[in-house]
């Protein structure tokens, strides 16, 4: 049995009528009563009960023309919900990220995706850069926002959407919170609160190639992986702490910014897809999280092609 043969039997138990169920299927009149015929057949029971003048459903009919109602209906309702999901109007979205994308654009763009996407159920996890990549590599991942210091992401395509530079974030009793710049040399020496090395290594070897350049050794009072915790310290008075510029809205009592003076990395953030795992819904997350990036850096992309045979 076909959906089409359902859709047939439908619509002359609708009009009661197989020359007026024709017309509306847009078909001649004879296959649509060969095809009741065969799906009588098929079931072994009659569904309707013929004369020269009147076409009447049986008591099975009747029985079937619910269950058969019911079928089309799932099925349309079934190919609605695959095509609502091909374009990223419905599904699933799971999104890494870290706290400084959410703070340069990703706020914004989760608000206008939302809006637009209300369907799509949107699993968010704040996760490192080198949890996220590892994410995407097994599949776990549709989508992750993340740092992006030059390294590859094995089996990702990358957006570069965000670029921005160091500032300095000093207890307001200090000595360097005076100054207006503060040049790099300055910190040779003075205690810093810096993130865990490895979450990205390319990142900690260009911020250590830019200290070396100036004859500077940053000193690590403490380690700390977020912003909250690392303003926290600075506050308490356990050292400064170079943070992207986008810091500074996250006001602080007892914490002062600085601009640094010096060739520092810059601080791209960019999104990562897997390259062989297409999904729309990511696919709009990403337009919204470009448009929410100010500057003309934000168009810049770093893209690994897809393997071709």
């Amino acid at each position: 049995m076909e959906l089409r043969d359902c859709r047939c039997f439908l619509a002359v138990a609708e009009e009661l009528h197989f020359g007026r169920a024709a017309a509306r299927l847009h078909m001649a009149q004879p296959p649509v009563s060969q095809r009741i015929k065969a799906l009588e057949r098929e079931l072994g029971v009659l569904l309707f009960s013929r004369t020269s003048r009147s076409v009447v459903l049986t008591p099975a009919g009747e029985a079937f023309r619910h269950e058969a109602a019911s079928l089309v209906a799932q099925a349309e309702k079934t190919v609605e919900t695959a095509r609502r999901v091909a374009s990223g109007m419905a599904g699933r979205l799971v999104a890494g990220f870290v706290n400084p994308a959410m703070d340069a654009f990703l706020a914004a763009a989760l608000a206008r995706f939302r809006s637009g996407a209300p369907e799509v159920e949107l699993d968010l996890r704040e996760m490192t850069t080198r949890a996220q990549a590892e994410a995407i590599r097994t599949g776990r991942l549709d989508i992750g926002f993340l740092r992006h210091a030059g390294q590859d992401i094995p089996g990702a395509n990358l957006f570069v959407l965000h670029r921005e530079s160091y500032i300095l974030a000093v207890p307001s009793g200090h000595p360097l919170a005076a100054l207006p710049r503060v040049p790099l040399k300055r910190l040779d020496g003075v205690p810093m609160i810096l993130p865990p090395r490895g979450q990205v290594p390319a990142l900690d070897m260009a911020m250590a190639a830019a200290f070396a350049t100036v004859g500077a050794t940053p000193v690590a009072a403490q380690e700390a992986a977020s912003k909250f915790t690392t303003l926290s310290l600075v506050a308490s008075g356990l050292g400064v702490a170079l943070l992207p510029a986008s810091v500074r809205v996250w006001r602080r009592a007892g914490v002062v910014f600085t601009e640094i003076e010096g060739e520092l990395p810059r601080v791209d953030l960019a999104a990562a897809l897997p390259a062989e795992r297409d999904n729309m819904a990511a696919q709009r997350l990403l337009a919204f999280a470009r448009e929410a990036c100010p500057g003309e850096e934000a168009g810049a992309i770093r893209k690994k092609e897809k393997k071709t045979s």
